[in-house]
């Protein structure tokens, strides 16, 4: 099977969970909530507004013709408006979430750098005092949850040191960049806006360093894990037998055949990152899509709380695709 057959079948493969998703944000929406039109008016929605809504989403009709018209809203694009901003839903969302997609980026590399050279130099010096000292690191990280992290590299760094900013992605008196990506990291290396790159560079140390901190030891522990089972392999020790140098058995042979179950939990914790972001967001007054959340959540601001969920799933579906690709370039043996 060739590499683009292969990545076909996995899109295909993507359909019925995304109409699993679909259903359950349907039934949320329709179902579980008493009276859904007047959910999506708002608490000031007029009897006009609401009428025009169940006429709209045709509220009065059985459910298989609501859920047609919800999945032909969702293909079109058309996911209703907030009755707090009074804008498309999309359009907020299109906003925000950039900028919670600039933290997930920054965390999970940091965790990748980190983590897996971590579980490689663990796993080769096993049950030495080094394996000891990094799995007592990954567990007090893993053990340790995110928003407490959070308000203690707030506390330490941002008021006793005054090493970092504590809110927003720039400083107070800076313009943003010109818009292309809406992450301040990209769109100010895009048009060479280096004043601002080094500024929000060390606004996203401090956020992204919380969430590291938790995930990290996941990739540790699962990459030393991988790594000790690769290397008792037949195939590994035949290299050995066969003259191959230490280097090039542990970097071609060992660490890419141990990088692909690190890679699922990669895909795993990106999504999970997404939604961990939620609170991270609002201790730091990060503005992106989780600051947003909480604040349609204290509103009562339905569609957006329902379209935020629907977002974040699709993350994580789409996160499992790219580990899916990816492990293509680690075992090409996987397209077989």
């Amino acid at each position: 099977m060739g590499l683009v057959s292969y990545i076909l079948k996995r899109v295909l493969f993507l359909i019925p969970v995304l109409l699993g998703v679909t259903l359950i944000t349907f039934v949320v929406s329709r179902v579980i909530v008493p009276n859904p039109a007047r959910a999506w008016g708002g608490p000031r929605a007029t009897a006009e507004v609401i009428a025009a809504l169940t006429t709209k989403y045709h509220l009065n009709g059985p459910l298989y013709e609501q859920y047609y018209y919800y999945l032909r809203d969702l293909v079109t694009l058309d996911w209703g408006n907030s009755p707090i901003s009074g804008r498309p839903v999309l359009h907020d969302i299109a906003f925000f979430f950039p900028s919670t997609l600039e933290l997930a980026i920054a965390s999970i590399v940091l965790a990748m750098l980190i983590g897996i050279p971590l579980g490689i130099v663990a796993s080769l010096r096993r049950d030495r005092s080094v394996d000891h000292v990094i799995r007592v690191s990954y567990l007090t990280g893993f053990a340790s949850p995110p928003f407490f992290l959070a308000i203690v590299f707030l506390l330490v760094f941002g008021y006793v040191f005054k090493i970092f900013p504590t809110q927003g992605e720039l400083s107070v008196g800076l313009t943003p960049p010109t818009r292309i990506t809406g992450m301040y990291i990209v769109d100010s290396l895009l048009t060479g806006n280096w004043i601002d790159l080094r500024d929000s560079l060390w606004h996203i140390v401090l956020p992204a360093a919380a969430l590291t901190f938790t995930f990290f030891g996941i990739i540790t522990r699962i990459t030393r894990s991988s790594m000790l089972e690769v290397l008792q392999t037949d195939f590994i020790r035949a290299s050995f037998a066969k003259g191959l140098s230490d280097r090039k058995v542990l970097f071609r042979h060992t660490v890419r055949n141990a990088l692909v179950p690190t890679t699922t939990v990669i895909g795993f914790l990106f999504g999970a990152l997404l939604g961990g972001t939620v609170v991270i967001e609002e201790i730091f007054s990060w503005p992106g899509i989780g600051y947003y959340t909480i604040q349609a959540i204290e509103n009562l601001d339905f569609p957006t709380i329902m379209a935020v969920t629907l977002i974040f799933t699709l993350g994580v579906v789409f996160a499992n695709l790219a580990a899916d690709i990816v492990y293509v370039f680690l075992n090409p043996r996987i397209k077989v």
